[in-house]
């Protein structure tokens, strides 16, 4: 299995309809992988609260459009980052996308954690309530997003649930870098999975980034790691790794709490 993540600049000179142009002219490129991954809230940025009401749009608005037919063009399975958003009732989610290789909608997930001890995303956006895995041909994908990634009981819920793929795009800050590297590995270990995770590159809204993409195999070695600028990782994966790992170190079936 082929997996790409795009670590995308997200550059607030750039306009929101610009970068999604420019970001599904790359998925595009992707023909040929198994599965593409995107950054937290690409379009408009992690950090950019302030414009978040005013970019939010439905889950059949111009970003998922956009993505879907990028994900039909190249004939991948397309995890889209995530997008702030707008259910129709009025709250604002940071809610990833799925897409088929036929370009459908497949399944979407709200983040379940919000960042920012009530300002910013937490003030803002409503929290998820669902775990949510995907099952792909040869494996089954665990969705988190960013923030998640501290909470460990939630990715235990994902392992419960099948998951033998880990995908977890962010907007992580270059001053908690090293929690990024660390907690990735983590996850990877406990959990006995791949850990696919995607981070944005750049500084926006005066934050940097931490970039340092990374696919973390199921026994928490680093197969391959971005630096900080905008860069495209593409790795073959063996999902009958997580089988074997899972054999040959079987300390899932020791759990006794939870």
């Amino acid at each position: 299995m082929r997996a790409s993540l795009l670590q995308i600049d997200v550059d607030l000179n750039e306009t929101v309809a610009d970068r999604r142009d420019r970001v599904a002219a790359l998925v595009r490129a992707q023909g040929g992988t198994d599965l593409v991954v995107l950054p937290e809230l690409w379009p408009v940025g992690a950090f950019a609260s302030d414009t978040f009401a005013a970019e939010a749009e439905p889950l059949d608005g111009p970003t998922a459009d956009a993505m879907s037919a990028a994900a039909r063009d190249a004939g991948v399975w397309l995890h889209a980052g995530s997008i702030v958003e707008r259910d129709p009732d009025g709250p604002l989610y940071n809610t990833s996308l799925v897409f088929g290789p036929d370009g459908e909608l497949r399944h979407t997930y709200r983040k379940i954690h919000r960042f920012g001890f009530d300002q910013g995303e937490a003030a803002l956006m409503a929290p998820g309530e669902e775990i949510v895995t995907v099952a792909l041909p040869d494996t089954v994908l665990g969705l988190a997003t960013c923030y998640d990634l501290r909470f460990p009981e939630q990715f235990r819920l994902l392992v419960d649930a099948g998951a033998q793929m880990l995908v977890i795009p962010a907007g992580w800050p270059a001053k908690r870098r090293e929690h990024w590297r660390l907690l990735a590995r983590a996850r990877a270990v406990e959990s006995q999975t791949y850990v696919l995770a995607c981070g944005t590159a750049g500084t926006h809204a005066g934050v940097e980034l931490a970039g340092h993409s990374m696919v973390v195999d199921p026994w928490g070695d680093i197969v391959a790691e971005a630096g900080t600028g905008e860069e495209i990782l593409t790795v073959d994966l063996d999902p009958a790794l997580v089988t074997k790992t899972r054999h040959d170190f079987p300390v899932l079936r020791d759990r006794r709490l939870g």
